[in-house]
């Protein structure tokens, strides 16, 4: 830390700023990679390449721009906020964990902050961080505000939308990605322009249209760029092709995907719009090749189920004269005049969410969470009181609304203990919106033998026969060859028995031509060998379903199925060719018929239609794919994977020109929830405040976004589930659910319920926040708008009246508070007490109390006090009797408040259950401040010490402080011992640490540095360097200007101490250029004069101080006219410039004192300007002026003398005029004057050292110079007298003694 702020110091760098100027930081960067080597890794041989050196260079610093923004039309914040913004992230630039979890969470490194420009610089070390980087840029996962702002920004816009707007060059961050993507050899990206490339090599040259997605790869060796085209295979080159890199997406979904399937991409005639609906008419004849296909005539009509889409080989089309439903080729229809683009991806029997809640389900458990959270005890709990003041209000509508509240109580037939049962987590509450299936059904096996009856197979045939689709098949399509096994038939001993049982009924069902049994049974057989790793059997099995006569295939669930299972053993099996025919055909029905998706094996289809969509610039088809991919693993209970799709679905929606039916705050939502599977709680938290915030949003979603925000913020506290409170970041789903609540209060009950509960939550947060005037409010709203008969106990109500009238007494309303209990205590029974009685007692005692009514204040005590002995509760009993002894203490009875004070000890003491440390060490808090006060220091440090032991053991940090600035104080001003002051301050720090608090951290830093200072060795010196370097460096983060030049200058004037000087000049040349820095020249002329301070003070370098005082400090006040800085000022040059004997410019600057002195009309300050410049005359021999002035002086002094120092300081000034009459004028006679005048006030003073010496003055004169026998005699006999009692042995009044010219006696320094 030293050598750190040495070296700021030399090059006068008072801001830690890692970063000054971004775009030099981003020159220096790219400077670094130009001169990297990038190795490329491209053939199977492994051959490494290095880019041409005259390529372009490519940035490698992503500059992140951030701001505040306020309102829908995001306008800039006021310069408060950007200042706090500012000062957030030079915190962060020293302590940037937290801020690098949040940018590891989105996929980039932070390098640097510049907290000055609000940048911070980001690195990226992947492609796949690029790609995830920019997914959660464009669908605004940044949520800073938690990192940036204070706590209470969460409440305090509540009803403005203020938030810190993320922004970035995306020129900057295509480069960087197109940079990474050529340091990896390959990349495929689109033309930008139609374009030629030499391909001679293969037999001419390779043209590519613009829009064209190739595989490029950079040179090397000084080659040009090679070019593969997707399409067809072919090759080429060219030296500088106009490119553009696919976006992050596509690369990742396109670069492992081989090209040869593609090449039917150029024969499939686009006449069709890109997601076409409606009908089509047949152009050409066609002769169905199987069950699954129509067989067509020119001019038939095709409805188009579901999707046309023109890059897609078939579509499911319904002939509109036979009802026929089937598959279509493309190539073989035309538009008719009533198709039209579909402008959604979703069919009209799609709901599009992956995830349905019950709402009133939602609201049930919310209920229950938020009751859970935000438990108060205000009801059963006695209150302890503060000592604040008294305030008046009156509000007479509330009055009368808490009345009519408290009449309904009184009607109400629930129990008083009757609450909501939470049944489950509310967190991944997914409900089905279809009914429960049906139970699948059972077969029983029979051993297979010669001649098997066909009885056996009856009951199996008769389930599988018939055309079309049924529930019970679906459950059966969709089990698992295990499940099929164990689930579906019973009575066989092993997979082979079942297999052979069915292979026997299979034969049986195509003899006896049921073709769907046979179809069925083919299917079943094929799963079961698929299941077994057969997959060359399993696929001639799937082959038969499909080939069995049929007049039409109605089943397309089954079709779908089988399509599924096909593809996965093609594809495995590596018949390229089938694989990617049958694809097609399953395309068509996954466009058209949703349910066929829950018939799917794999993805490898979904994906197909994903790639083949990218490549065709089909946006609404890549999106559906998405969908589909995303609607799979969800349904698979492989939710993470679903997570990139549903990015790239929200990206899209997000670049689509009309809204699909996709719901985009379920999107977030889903996103949010899976997110927070992840442990990913940022952008949980994230995706949750932008679900919430969208018009689409709904109150189920607005709870849900709530809950989670609620789980990931506790997790990013690392609190425990059960100890973890309501966050702030929860209000504004809090206000926004109360918003959707106030919308449905005329409906059910239930929403009354949840107002109130979301109501309760939000008012605590203001509470917890010390904003207890919004609390009233809202409480103010809820109870106004109550309406009668809600559903809610009488104890739950009257707990909540109690906790406004304590919120009231915070808010020091305190006759409000006392009605509003009074109303409570007035509706509870009269024949019997209660608990809760004696909570409204006490509260009430509180109340009267603030009010100044001590009387009926300790009635309500001492009444509480007797409920609690009535009920043996020695809790809330301990906390009465120490009201008690607070008021006694505010009345002034100090005995009577020590003996209540002690009884609530003792009390507090005995108590085994948790949950009251608060209280006890609020009183020994009290109780040992009134010991300190009454002198008893052992016992007042007993109990803050016995306070800060059990704040340690309860954790309560708080307290911790509170019990140590107590300590603090007692070592300091009560009962002084530094060792334990520093003690206790470092202990302070630790705990300031940590709640955060950086500003108090500083000043207590400082504190301690001033204590080491007052030890006066060279080690607390050092220790008090380092305490002072430690504040600055906290005043730096803060940008606290004016403590960060003050630490500066401390920091200079320890190395003063130590005898560095060569440091001192460095350090309080930065703290003046720090003070220079605020524009505040008051300021900076205190600062200037505690400059020259450091010097004045000191006994070496003493001229450095006329310096800042003469040439610095003194122009600024004179400009500034500061008056009385300029006099202090003078009297200082005065007094240093006399110090070092430049007499002549100490005379001027005491005139000028002089001068000020005689302007403002205070005598004492002319005094003391008079006698130094008196003082100064005397030390240029000018003694006529310096008697003038000296008189001067005595006269402005007061009369009657009060003080023995003003008879003193007549004594010395009389005797001085005489010394200068006698000695320099040579005026024995007016010096005998002064001498007699100096004599009378030594006599008054009895100060016989002083006598003496002016007796034998006085005897000198009068007997030679004056020749009064006499009088010399008498003083002589004086002085002897004196001499005697003081053991002078000599006296010696001859003339030679006195005739010389003494030295002036030393100046006397007068403070002004």
């Amino acid at each position: 830390m030293s050598a750190t702020l040495d070296r700021d110091a030399r090059s006068h760098k008072h801001q830690r700023t890692v970063s000054e100027d971004g775009q030099q930081l981003l020159e220096e960067a790219d400077k670094s990679h130009s001169r990297t080597v990038r190795s490329l890794s491209r053939d199977a041989s492994g051959l490494k390449r290095t880019l041409s050196t005259c390529e372009e260079n490519f940035p490698t610093v992503l500059p992140v721009q951030l701001d505040v923004v306020r309102g829908p039309e995001r306008l800039p914040a006021d310069e408060e906020s950007k200042e706090m913004l500012k000062g957030k992230l030079r915190i962060l630039q020293v302590d940037s964990v937290e801020l690098n979890a949040l940018f590891t969470e989105l996929c980039a490194h932070v390098l640097s902050i510049n907290s000055e420009e609000k940048v911070i610089f980001l690195t990226f070390q992947t492609f796949e961080e690029i790609w995830k980087f920019t997914t959660y840029y464009t669908v605004g996962m940044f949520c800073m505000e938690n990192f940036l702002l204070d706590q209470k920004f969460w409440l305090n816009t509540l009803e403005e939308d203020i938030a810190i707007e993320v922004s970035c060059q995306e020129e900057t961050l295509n480069l960087i990605y197109k940079g990474m993507l050529m340091q990896e050899g390959s990349l495929f990206a689109r033309c930008s322009a139609n374009q030629m490339f030499d391909s001679s090599t293969f037999g001419g040259d390779l043209y590519l249209e613009q829009g064209d997605i190739a595989q490029f790869e950079p040179p090397f060796l000084g080659s040009g760029w090679t070019v593969l085209c997707l399409a067809d295979g072919a090759r080429g080159t060219a030296p500088k092709p106009a490119l553009e890199p696919v976006i992050p997406f596509h690369q990742k979904y396109v670069v492992s995907f081989n090209h040869f399937h593609f090449q039917s991409l150029l024969m499939v005639p686009f006449i069709f719009s890109y997601s076409a609906r409606g009908t089509c008419l047949a152009t050409v004849e066609y002769d169905a090749k199987g069950p699954d296909e129509l067989s067509l005539a020119p001019g038939d009509r095709i409805i188009i189920v579901g999707f046309l889409v023109s890059c897609f080989d078939w579509f499911t089309g319904r002939k509109a004269a036979t009802g026929e439903v089937g598959l279509v080729k493309t190539n073989l229809v035309k538009p008719s005049s009533d198709i039209y683009n579909s402008e959604d991806i979703f069919l009209e029997v799609e709901d599009g969410r992956f995830f349905s809640v019950q709402e009133d389900r939602v609201i049930e458990e919310t209920i229950s969470l938020l009751k859970m959270k935000a438990q108060n005890d205000t009801g059963h709990i006695y209150k302890l009181d503060g000592l604040s003041g008294k305030g008046e209000t009156q509000h007479t509508d509330l009055k009368r609304n808490i009345q009519r509240i408290l009449g309904q109580g009184k009607n109400l037939s629930a129990s008083p203990d009757s609450t909501v049962n939470m049944n489950s987590s509310l967190g991944h509450s997914d409900l089905p919106t279809e009914a429960k299936d049906p139970s699948p059904p059972c077969f029983t096996v029979h051993p297979v033998v010669k001649g098997n009856s066909t009885e056996n197979f009856m009951p199996l045939f008769s389930f599988l026969e018939g055309r079309d689709y049924k529930v019970e098949f679906g459950i059966l399509y969709r089990l698992s060859s295990e499940l099929i096994d164990s689930s579906i038939f019973s009575g066989h001993s092993d997979e082979d028995e079942l297999i052979a049982f069915l292979g026997v009924a299979r034969e049986t069902a195509r003899k006896k031509r049921l073709l769907w049994s046979q179809t069925r049974l083919c299917f079943l057989l094929g799963k079961l060998c698929l299941g077994r790793s057969k997959f060359s059997q399993a696929r001639v099995y799937f082959e038969e379903a499909l080939s069995v006569p049929r007049e039409n295939f109605t089943d397309l669930r089954l079709l779908a199925s089988i399509y599924s299972n096909l593809t996965a053993i093609y594809l495995l099996q590596k018949y390229t060719e089938n694989f990617f025919a049958l694809s097609e055909r399953l395309i068509a029905l996954l466009l058209g018929i949703p349910d066929c998706l829950v018939s799917l094996e794999d993805n490898s289809v979904l994906k197909y239609i994903l790639k083949k969509a990218v490549l065709s610039h089909n946006k609404k088809a890549e999106a559906r794919a998405c969908y589909l991919l995303a609607k799979h693993h969800w349904a698979r209970t492989e939710a993470a994977q679903s997570v990139p799709y549903i990015e790239r679905l929200l990206v899209l929606n997000a670049e689509a020109q009309r809204t699909w039916s996709f719901p985009l705050s379920h999107g977030y939502l889903t996103l949010g929830r899976l997110y927070s599977d992840l442990c990913l709680p940022h952008l949980s938290v994230s995706s949750a405040r932008r679900a919430s915030l969208l018009p689409s949003a709904t109150l189920s979603e607005c709870l849900s976004s709530m809950v989670l925000v609620l789980d990931n913020v506790n997790k990013l506290n690392r609190m425990e589930e059960q100890k973890a409170s309501i966050p702030p970041q929860v209000a504004p789903f809090l206000y926004q659910a109360l918003s959707f609540t106030k919308v449905k209060e005329q409906g059910r009950d239930q929403y009354h319920v949840l107002s109130h509960q979301l109501t309760v939550c939000l008012c605590q947060l203001f509470n917890k926040h010390k904003m207890v005037a919004h609390a009233i409010s809202q409480m103010h709203n809820l109870i106004n708008k109550s309406p009668p008969n809600v559903p809610i106990t009488v104890t739950e109500e009257n707990s909540i009246l109690i906790w406004l009238a304590w919120l009231h007494i915070e808010n020091n309303q305190p006759s409000v508070a006392l009605d509003i209990l009074d109303l409570v205590l007035s509706a509870m029974p009269e024949h019997c007490t209660t608990p809760q009685e004696g909570v409204v007692l006490n509260m009430r005692g509180v109340a009267l109390r603030r009010m100044g009514d001590f009387q009926r204040a300790a009635e309500s005590y001492q009444t509480a006090v007797d409920i609690c002995q009535e009920y043996n509760d020695l809790p809330n009993c301990a906390v009465a009797q120490a009201n008690l002894g607070l008021l006694c203490l505010k009345a002034g009875a100090k005995n009577l408040a020590h003996r209540h004070l002690t009884e609530a000890v003792q009390v507090f003491s005995e108590l085994d259950e948790e949950g009251h440390g608060a209280n006890f060490i609020t009183v020994l808090l009290e109780l040992g401040q009134l010991y300190v006060k009454q002198q008893q220091l052992h016992y007042g440090k007993g109990c803050y010490e016995w306070a800060l032991l059990l704040a340690i053991s309860a954790n309560l940090l708080d307290c911790q402080l509170t019990a140590i600035r107590k300590l603090c104080h007692l070592y300091t001003y009560e009962s002084p011992d530094q060792a334990h002051c520093i003690i206790y301050s470092q202990q302070q720090v630790q705990l300031l640490r940590r709640t955060g608090d950086r500003g108090q951290e500083g000043d207590v830093l400082e504190a301690i540095s001033q204590l080491c200072l007052t030890l006066g060795t060279e080690k607390a010196y050092r220790a008090a360097l380092d305490y002072t370097k430690s504040s600055l460096a906290i005043f730096i983060d803060l940008g606290f200007k004016e403590k960060e030049a003050y630490g500066w200058l401390q920091a200079g004037k320890i190395y003063h101490l130590l005898g560095q000087t060569e440091l001192v000049d460095l350090y309080v040349q930065v703290a003046q250029d720090v003070a220079l820095s605020t524009g505040d020249t008051k300021f900076t002329l205190k600062l200037l004069e505690a400059a020259g301070d450091i010097f004045f003070n000191s006994c070496q370098g003493r001229d450095k101080a006329i310096t800042f005082y003469r040439d610095r400090a003194l122009p600024i006040a004179v400009k500034s006219r500061c008056v009385r800085t300029r006099l202090r000022l003078c009297n200082k040059l005065t007094e240093v410039t006399l110090n070092l004997k430049l007499y002549r410019e100490a005379i001027e600057f005491a005139k000028t004192a002089m001068d000020i002195s005689m302007t403002l009309g205070e005598h004492l300050n002319e005094r003391v300007a008079y006698h130094r410049l008196a003082s100064l005359y005397h030390f240029v021999d000018q003694h006529e002026l310096a008697e003038h002035y000296y008189l001067k002086t005595l006269t402005l002094c007061p009369t009657p003398l009060e003080f023995d120092e003003e008879t003193l300081y007549y004594v010395r000034v009389y005797q001085r005029l005489g010394d200068i009459l006698f000695y320099n004028l040579k005026d024995p006679f007016d010096a005998a004057g002064y001498y007699h005048l100096a004599l009378a006030a030594a006599i008054d003073l009895g100060n016989k050292r002083s006598q003496l010496q002016l007796c034998t003055r006085l005897a000198t004169i009068y007997h030679n110079f004056l020749i009064n026998r006499e009088l010399s005699l008498f003083f002589y006999q004086k002085a002897r007298g004196f001499a005697a009692e003081l053991n002078v042995r000599r006296i010696n009044i001859s003339p030679d003694q006195h005739l010389g010219d003494p030295q002036p006696p030393h100046k006397q320094h007068v403070a002004a």
